[in-house]
This record gives structure tokens, sequence and C-alpha cells, in this order.
């Protein structure tokens, strides 16, 4: 048979009490360690104080009884015959064999009662040695002949005795004696002043703690306000309310310090809180959008499936069944040109749609994406060129009334400008622009393409966090302005796009590069979009560590904004050529490249179905070339 039992774990005393200690208030704490340590520090000064004055009475007392040795050994004749002399010392004469032959002087208490001191006996000389003081017991005599033990202060109070070598001549007979004699000075007043000292320090003790702990308490409790104006604020927190702060303090303290530590972490707390609902409430919008999306075309194409097997049997089928067919395939198109947009954001938002090691030239790639559009557009205006410096500002608002921004268009030839990219992305980036152009603006309207390459004093990791809205223009634009007055900043190819359309409503322009977002969805669907263009753009411009924004074009328009950082060598290699026009500072204007494409794309006029078909054919080509890409990997 087998027994178990239920072990309990024992806890340590010393355990016990450090946890019953840590539930004491810290208040409460504080104020006890600040009485003890003042208790201790009164005791040992109490203690120490009483030592001192009694080591100093023992040594006042032993300077006396020295001083009158010299008086008891000139007289010593006179103080052997008669019994008189100062009534505080106590005398005791003997011979050189140590024998008593009296005791002249016997001091009488302040309580009346007569004592001497506990000398060694007659023909002895104990452990008293001459020439020392030395510290012996007191007894009480009432009479010469009775002795009793005392019991009060004075009259049991020890002595202080030293014992003198004595010689004496008799004038008369010319002999001479020696001996020995024992002088004394009873301790009693070096006994009262230690006891008031003590009793003293007691009572100037004990009312130094309790002013000690009122004072201690009040300060106390004012120190630690601010502590618990943390645990207030730290209670409203756990509450729910994130936006609570904890009131400042000097940085120099350590509540200061605290409080700013815990300000910036509950900054970032509520930041990222903010980003975790704000990225839950768009994935819900994204997975509503999508599957709104997705099931219009599979409706469709359900509803195309049932109406072909309805009619299949009715006369001229075939040719129904051409058109129904048609339409299927149409519908399968959207839904696959959505499919693929959506697995491309996925790639990118996971680090891993886009290559941006390779070497590109960029003003070839958008050379080529202006022939594109001329070609889709024949009729419009589509002109290459830079931006110069300009005071003032283009494209955004701004309250400042003189800032240095990028400004009046100049048509010129491109200059040669290479960055560490993935030209597939770029030209699909470049490509979605062009066709949002192409959409939703007049086929007559004029568009500009500029490039540049300028300097801004701003972090490349900080423009890679910078929105879609003309307030990350505007803080580009001040990095630009901070470089050129500083000189010294991180060179970027800036690139833009202005058209001259319809344009949209200044509050949807930081919501461009939703996903799924149109600003007339009407017209989207009638023109074929599926909203996820622009932001294929923002993620890919992302990837690459740059940032894309969108503002209004003075006059009426549509403005796109891209950044991107150039590699430091290949910025060191062009400051270097003296041939090369680029602008590589905040304050070149750039100048004309033989190497350059042309202006105004005019090589091309063939017809608008034709332009369509190749700019849709390179549109598919891009996207197989990636997705071919990520197969292989």
């Amino acid at each position: 048979m087998t027994t178990t039992t239920d072990a309990k774990t024992k806890v340590h005393p010393r355990n016990s009490f450090l946890r019953r200690l840590d539930r004491v208030p810290l208040s409460s704490r504080l104020v006890s360690i600040l009485m003890i340590l003042l208790a201790v520090g009164l005791s040992v000064a109490a203690f120490t104080t009483r030592q001192l004055v009694w080591t100093y009475m023992i040594d006042r007392t032993d300077s006396q009884l020295t001083r009158q040795a010299t008086l008891v050994i000139s007289n010593i004749k006179e103080l052997s015959e008669h019994s008189s002399g100062p009534t505080d010392y106590f005398l005791q004469i003997r011979d050189s064999n140590y024998q008593i032959l009296g005791t002249p002087l016997v001091p009488t208490m302040r309580d009346g009662v007569t004592t001497i001191p506990n000398l060694p006996a007659s023909g002895s000389m104990g452990n008293i040695k001459i020439g020392t003081p030395t510290t012996v017991t007191s007894q009480v005599v009432t009479s010469s002949a009775d002795q009793v033990t005392g019991s009060g202060t004075a009259s049991a109070s020890p002595w202080r005795v030293v014992a003198l070598k004595w010689r004496s001549t008799d004038q008369d007979t010319g002999e001479s004696s020696q001996g020995v004699f024992f002088i004394g000075l009873s301790l009693s007043d070096a006994m009262d002043t230690s006891s008031a000292i003590a009793r003293y320090f007691l009572v100037v003790g004990f009312l130094i703690l309790a002013l000690a702990m009122a004072l201690g308490t009040l300060v106390i409790s004012k120190t630690l306000i601010p502590l618990k104006r943390i645990e207030k604020t730290a209670a409203k927190i756990a509450a729910g309310d994130l936006s609570m702060r904890i009131p400042e303090a000097p940085e120099n303290t350590e509540v200061g310090s605290l409080s700013k530590s815990l300000n910036i972490m509950l900054a970032r707390i509520e930041h990222s809180f903010r980003e975790q609902e704000a990225t839950t409430n768009k994935m819900k919008q994204f997975v509503s959008d999508a599957s709104h999306e997705l099931r219009t075309p599979l409706a469709a194409i359900h509803g195309y499936a049932e109406l072909y097997r309805m009619q299949r049997n009715l006369p001229d089928a075939l040719e129904r069944a051409d058109e129904t067919i048609g339409r299927i395939e149409v519908s399968s198109t959207r839904m696959t040109t959505l499919v693929e947009d959506l697995l491309s954001l996925a790639r990118l938002d996971e680090g891993r749609g886009a290559d941006v090691s390779r070497k590109v030239r960029l003003d070839t790639i958008l050379a080529d994406v202006g022939e594109d559009l001329h070609a889709l557009d024949p009729m419009r205006p589509v002109q290459l060129g830079a931006l110069t410096l300009k005071s003032g500002v283009v494209g955004m608002r701004d309250s400042a009334s003189t800032r240095v921004a990028l400004s009046q268009f100049e048509e010129k030839p491109l200059d040669a400008v290479h960055v560490l990219a993935d030209p597939s992305r770029l030209r699909q980036v470049f490509t979605n622009i062009v066709g949002n152009i192409h959409r939703y603006t007049p086929q007559d309207s004029p568009v500009q393409i500029s490039l540049n390459v300028v300097h801004a004093a701003i972090d490349p990791a900080r423009v890679a966090e910078l929105g879609t809205g003309p307030e990350a223009l505007g803080e580009f634009i001040s990095a630009v302005e901070v470089a050129s007055a500083s000189g010294r900043g991180n060179p970027y190819v800036f690139i833009r796009f202005v058209d001259h359309g319809p344009g949209v409503k200044p509050e949807s322009l930081g919501r461009l590069f939703e996903r799924f977002y149109t600003a007339d969805p009407s017209r989207a669907r009638e023109k074929g979009g599926t909203g996820l263009g622009m932001a294929i753009t923002k993620s890919v411009m992302r990837a690459h560590h740059g940032f894309v924004c969108a503002t209004q074009t003075p006059g009426g328009g549509l403005t796109i904004n891209i950044g991107l950082p150039v590699p430091t060598e290949e910025c060191a290699k062009r400051s270097q050529d003296p041939t090369s026009g680029t602008t590589t500072g905040p304050t070149s204007n750039g100048s004309t490249s033989d190497g350059a494409v042309k202006n105004g794309v005019t090589g091309k006029n063939g017809n608008k179905s034709g332009g369509k078909k190749s700019l849709r054919r390179a549109t598919r080509g891009q996207r197989r070339d990636v997705d071919s890409k990520h197969s292989e990997e």
C-alpha cells in the first residue's frame, strides 16, 4: 500500500518578514528608517560624550591628586600627628613595611555618610603600584570600629587613589623615616556628571526624535507627491486613457528623469497602439474592399455562365456563346489583374517584392515613359526637363512668405542620373502614374516630367517615413532649405509628374495612395481601374527607401512628387565630372547633357489604339518579369 503526502512549501522566516515589510507604504518605511538612523546616531553620540566626559573627569581627579601630593609630602609629620585637613580628600599613611600609621583625612560625603576607599590590608600593597592612579571601590564607615556597606549614590561611588613614597627627618634627633601614603578622591562628582549627561541626552534625544518624526513625515510626504501623481496617472492609463502624461519635473532629479522616460515610453505605446488600431481598421477595410472588388467579376462570370447554359439550346446559340465567353474573359482578366496587384502588394509588404541592388538609369526610364504617354495621347504635350530653385512654394500650402522651394519648370534634356533600384518596379511606378494621367485627364492637357538631384538635410530613414500628403513635401522642402543654408545634406533624386487635369479635392490628396481608394469610384470602374495602382506605387517607394506624395498643381491638376536616395559614390563621381550638368547641390540649376533624350517626345505619331496596346503589353511584360523573378526566389 502506497501513501502520498502533500508537502507544503515552507517559507523562510526572513522571506516572510521581507514580504510583510513590502506591504508597508514607502512613506512609512522612509520615516521608520529615518527614526532608526537618528536613534542610533543619538545613542552613539550620547555614549561617546559620556565616555569622553568620564575620561575627562578621571584625568582631572588624577591631576588634583598629583597637586595635593606635594602638600602632603611637605606636611607628612604634622598630618601624622593631627587628624585635620581638607574634607574632600582621603589620606592614609603607612611605614616602609606598609603598616598603617594613621588615617588623618577621612572625608564626609554630601549625604552625611563617611566613606573610605577599599585599600589593601595593613602590611600589603595589593595590586596598587607606586605613582599610578588606581580606581578602587568604597566602603562606608559609621565609626572607627564599625564598618558597613553603603547603598547611597555618593557613598557607593568608587575612589581614585594614588600611592606615593614619603621620607621625613626629625630635626631634633636627626632620625629619618620613610614609608608610603595613599591619597584619594571620591568619584561621586564624576558619576553625578555622567549620570546628568545621560539624563539630558535621553530627554533631548526623545524631543529630537519626536520633532524629526513630525518634520520627516511632512517632508517625505511632500517629496513623494510627484510619485503619487505618477501613481494616479498610471491608474488612469491602466483605465484606458492613453493620452495621459506624467507631470514634468526637473530632469536633473530622479523623479524628473523617471517622468521623462515614462512619458517617452507612454508616447511610444500610444503611437504603437494607434498604429495597431489603424492597421486593424485598414485591414478590415482592405478585406471588405477586396471582397467587394472580387465579388463583382466573380458574379459576372457566374451570371454569364448560367446565361450560356440557359441559351445553349436556343437558335443562334453560337453567336450568343461567343459574346458570353468574351464577357467572361473580360471579367476574369479584371479579376486576374486585381489578384496580381494584391500579390505584388503582399510581396512588397513582406520586404521581398523589389531588388534594390541594381544600378538603374532614371533619365532613360522617364524618357521611355514620356514616349509611352505621348503614344497613348498623341495630342498631349509631354515636356521633359528640370526644376530650378526659386523663392516661394509651389504645389503646397505654407504660411511662410519666403521659402526656398523646388519650382519653375525648365524644359531641357534630362541629365543622366543613376540610382540603386529595381528597374521593373520603377517602370511599374511610372507606368501607374502616367496611366492615371491618361485615364483621368483630358487628352490635350500638358504634362511636365522633371528630374533633379538635390541635397536635403534629412536622414534617409526619415524620408521613408514621410506621409503621402502636402505636409510630406513641405518637410522635404524645409530639409532642402536647411541643406542650402548649411551646405550639408544627403543627395536625393527628386522626380515630379505635373498634370493640368481636373485634379482631386484637397482632403483626398493624402488618401490617393490607400488601397482600393478612388476619388470617383464610378469613373474608376468605367476606366478599368482597381484602386491599387497608387498603393503599389507607395509600397515600391518605401521598398526603395524613398517617398511619394501628391499635391495640387497651381491652376488646377495633380502633381506627384517622388524622392529617392542617391548612392554616395555615384554623387561623388558626378560632382568630379566637369562635363556633367546634373544638379548635385541644392542651389544648382542643371545644364544640357549631349547623351540625354530631347524634350517633348515628338518622334512617335502612331495611332491611339496602337499606343494603348503598347503600354498594356509593356505593363504585362513588366508584371511577368517580376512574377517570374519571385517564382525563382
